[in-house]
């Protein structure tokens, strides 16, 4: 387990996907750091397109990258939306890494996801458990993309001595989330859901799934805090999983009403708790409880609904 130290103070820092959860959370992060962001939207650069990549990069040579940006959603949209969450995640992945070594990038740090591990893997989740199983269906295009990703990093490290590192984050939450009543992640549809039925009177909230599955949960300034921290001091193909080490059934979220459970929908992985041992010795653990952190995504959530309806009238 290799420990070089990284500075990012005064280098140019390309956040690939500054507008979603996570890349806005390291924007936020980063501004302690002292770092110069670099940040290009998609109207600017579409990432799937190789050549607009390279020239990109060529004319802005970022030293360090954190490759945030991908196709994103809950399980019913992972489930659906199967060809463009495997071919937009392979594209990213293949034209942002190869781009970054092709001119120079110092480090960069991939992101991968839990649903890179086999739907019945030995719990807690260890990296060396990766590809030694079948994966969950529901998700399995995106995690292949994302697998993919990860021996892109790998291998160009191999070959070519290129400090490309790799991170698994656990089911995250927080702000910046999208609350999509069809295509979001869990917490954010169960935020969306409870909330409407309060504003209603509901009595009862129907929730996809048995509610029996658990799940591991991180607020997403933990995760950015996390990859900070691993950006300056980690060096070492091995992928190291990011979350809290703990989880909890679906049913265990609380809502004042009643909450039923739509058997007919898919619940996915049956339990996906990360192996944190190796961030540990690394120095870094979860600082936000789940209360906390569901919290301030509420009020996260309620700022975003004021907004919108203030701009609709």
């Amino acid at each position: 387990m290799a420990s070089i130290p990284f500075e990012l103070k005064g280098k140019t820092v390309f956040i690939a996907g500054h507008r979603g959860m996570v890349g806005s959370a390291l924007m936020r992060r980063l501004a302690r750091e002292e770092a110069d962001p670099l940040t290009v939207s998609r109207s600017e650069v579409d990432l799937r397109d190789q050549a607009a990549v390279d020239a990109w990069f060529a004319a802005k040579r970022p030293q360090a990258v954190f490759l945030a940006a991908a196709k994103v959603g809950g399980i019913v949209a992972n489930n659906t939306l199967r060809a463009e969450f495997l071919y937009d995640n392979l594209a990213i992945s293949t034209n942002v890494i190869h781009a970054a070594h092709a001119n120079g990038c110092e480090k960069l740090m991939f992101f991968g996801s839990s649903c890179i591990y086999p739907r019945l893997a030995p719990q807690p989740l260890g990296g060396d458990s990766m590809l030694t199983g079948p994966l969950e269906p529901t998700t399995e295009p995106y995690a292949i993309a994302k697998i993919a990703g990860i021996k892109m990093a790998e291998t160009y490290r191999s070959q070519y001595g290129a400090d490309f590192i790799s991170v698994m984050s656990t089911n995250l939450y927080g702000r910046g989330d999208t609350y999509h009543p069809k295509y979001s992640h869990v917490v954010a549809a169960l935020i969306r859901r409870f909330h409407e039925a309060k504003v209603s009177g509901a009595g009862n909230v129907v929730v996809w799934g048995t509610g029996t599955p658990r799940r591991e949960f991180l607020y997403v300034d933990d995760l950015a805090d996390a990859c900070i921290h691993l950006m300056k001091i980690y060096s070492s193909p091995e992928l190291v999983n990011i979350g809290t080490g703990e989880d909890i059934t679906i049913a265990e979220f609380g809502y004042r009403g009643g909450i039923s459970f739509d058997v007919s929908c898919p619940d996915g992985t049956p339990r996906k708790l990360l192996d944190v041992s190796r961030l540990a010795k690394l120095g870094w653990r979860a600082t936000t409880s789940l209360e906390q952190g569901i919290e301030s995504a509420y009020r996260a959530y309620l700022d975003e609904s004021n907004g919108q309806r203030q701009q609709s009238c």
